[in-house]
């Protein structure tokens, strides 16, 4: 069912990285800011995990498969954190005084609700099971 609140974290997550990243910068260097527009890695990124995200709203009948899916996105959102903190550390020295933006903070607020909806998930899980064995 949709009105589950596992589908509100991961809707959360889909704005997150679908639309919010496209407008937050990640970093400003010389006054310029980058968005996850001017990187295809970043932005082919954001918008598979945003991809997955809906794929996960839709798998609500197998609770299985969306616990997979959001754990797919979790890693998904760890690689992306990753690229982040690779490129944050190997900036060229003209570059170190770089102002770090709030985009940059976007994989770990789709961590944090997508760990939200899998314990959400977990326990729609164990509560139907409950209610199989009373049976």
């Amino acid at each position: 069912m949709l009105q589950r609140i596992q589908t509100l974290y991961i809707i959360l997550v889909s704005i997150c990285s679908g639309v919010l990243s496209f407008f937050l910068p990640l970093w400003t260097i010389a006054d310029k800011p980058y968005n996850a527009v001017d990187s295809t890695e970043y932005l082919i990124l954001f918008i598979a995990s945003a991809l997955l995200a809906v794929v996960a709203i839709f798998q609500y009948k197998s609770r299985q498969t969306q616990f997979v899916v959001c754990r797919l996105n979790i890693i998904l959102n760890l690689i992306l954190l990753g690229l982040f903190v690779y490129r944050l550390l190997n900036l060229s020295g003209a570059y170190k005084n770089a102002e770090k933006g709030i985009g940059l903070i976007l994989p770990v607020i789709s961590i944090v609700l997508l760990v939200l909806a899998n314990k959400a998930i977990k326990k729609d899980e164990a509560l139907v099971k409950s209610v199989d064995r009373l049976r």
